[in-house]
């Protein structure tokens, strides 16, 4: 099985939205919600040697995704083809418990149609051998789509370039998070830890604290 995600490289992130934006036009997310969202990491350290970056987080395509155990219907799964984590919206009862397993708080809930929707990395588009629409419009050259297992994949290859100090996932709590984050010490300090379903100490494009 395929393990396809996301490698996003912090070095190269200017912190522009236009993943988010990208992402809610492609999708025709409702306004409120997001599949992807960027966190701006807060300045850390004494001036003038202050440090910030921008941290995008969607899905991480858990290996043992806690969203696909807990969904009593089948709606959460893993497709057998790509290994994406996905939602079958026509089994979806709206009973919100992988809402609540997902570590990152990255499902959300689509009102209108009473079902979880989450980031699908651009299914409809990376099966006719297209990128994500985030990974198309980033505006740094940041974001990366491929198969982890397959070297010669541009997540593979992006990967390879950078020493393993610098490549980072957002905390494992036993679901085996595989996108992954590259970020360089000269940068800034890796914070990812920090970021769980509860995070409340960093700003989201709306200005408020998410």
């Amino acid at each position: 099985m395929a393990r396809n995600c996301l490698v996003v490289n912090l070095d190269r992130c200017i912190g522009c939205y236009s993943c988010e934006v990208a992402c809610k036009m492609e999708n025709d997310i409702a306004m409120g919600e997001r599949w992807n969202k960027v966190l701006q990491i807060e300045p850390a350290g004494v001036f003038p040697d202050v440090q910030t970056y921008w941290l995008p987080v969607q899905c991480q395509q858990c290996e043992g995704a806690p969203c696909v155990h807990v969904c009593p219907t089948g709606a959460s799964y893993r497709d057998e083809e790509t290994g994406k984590v996905l939602v079958d919206k026509s089994k979806c009862i709206g009973c919100r418990y992988c809402m609540m397993a997902c570590p990152y708080g990255v499902r959300s809930w689509n009102k209108e149609q009473k079902v979880v929707e989450k980031c699908t990395m651009c299914s409809h588009l990376t099966s006719a051998g297209e990128k994500p629409a985030c990974v198309k419009n980033c505006c740094g050259t940041a974001r990366f789509y491929g198969d982890l297992d397959d070297p010669n994949s541009d997540v593979s290859k992006e990967l390879a370039k950078y020493p393993a100090e610098s490549i980072h996932h957002l905390p494992d709590v036993g679901n085996g998070p595989i996108s992954a984050y590259i970020l360089s010490p000269k940068i800034a300090k890796w914070a990812g830890e920090d970021v769980h379903q509860t995070t409340s100490k960093y700003m989201t494009t709306e200005g408020s604290v998410d």
